[in-house]
């Protein structure tokens, strides 16, 4: 049995079961991550979701991730596309509640297909995490070809969704317009079993280097 969230944020479909939390010291932004697939099992409490919030956290961030419609507590009923709706009332709460500040937006597997679409046009968001991109799971991701907004790919070189070389090939076009980041972790799957660590540090450091460069 999964714990409750902390908080619940008003939503299109009624409420979003979701969890909230803070860094230590002052805060220097915000943050979002979407969780994978809800028919695989996908929640909030994910393991590289989870790890990739304390990165989040870890690098100065208030960091939030919530369950999509029908999973655990949240309202509505599973979709598949609605569930960017769910991901542009979650910034709406995050904008309404901590205004003026950057948003971040990681996703995992689904929660990044679902989440970096609204991330491309949405101005509150400036910078992506990409988490085990399913790009051979769903051959519609070059979309990202229109970001704007720099992005890091965390992959796994045995990941079972998605080829080193189908999303190089996606990273390349990408590359084009915005500024990339490409880590591959070596004999990793899709859920970064042996690396979940390692993937925490890879996003703190990342996020950190983005602020830094400012």
């Amino acid at each position: 049995m999964y714990p409750k969230g902390n908080l619940f944020i008003p939503a299109s479909v009624g409420e979003l079961e979701a969890i909230l939390k803070e860094p230590r010291d002052e805060a220097k932004g915000v943050a979002l991550v979407c969780h994978p697939h809800p028919m695989g099992g996908g929640t909030m409490h994910n393991k590289v979701v989870f790890r990739a919030a304390a990165g989040l956290v870890d690098a100065g961030l208030i960091t939030l991730r919530f369950n999509f419609r029908g999973v655990g507590a949240s309202g509505g009923t599973h979709d598949g596309a609605a569930e960017k709706q769910d991901v542009r009332d979650a910034l709406d709460y995050l904008a309404a509640n901590y205004p003026g500040q950057e948003i971040t937006l990681a996703g995992f597997s689904f929660g990044t297909r679902i989440g970096s679409e609204v991330a491309l046009e949405d101005k509150r968001v400036v910078r992506l995490v990409s988490i085990g991109t399913p790009v051979d799971k769903y051959d519609d991701f070059w979309f990202l070809e229109n970001l704007r907004k720099p992005i890091l790919f965390v992959h796994g070189d045995r990941d079972e969704f998605g080829s080193v070389a189908n999303l190089q090939k996606l990273v390349d076009k990408v590359s084009a317009n915005t500024e990339t980041e490409l880590v591959i972790f070596e004999n990793c799957g899709h859920f970064f079993d042996e690396h979940l660590n390692e993937l925490r540090e890879t996003v703190k450091n990342w996020v950190i280097h983005q602020y830094s460069e400012r």
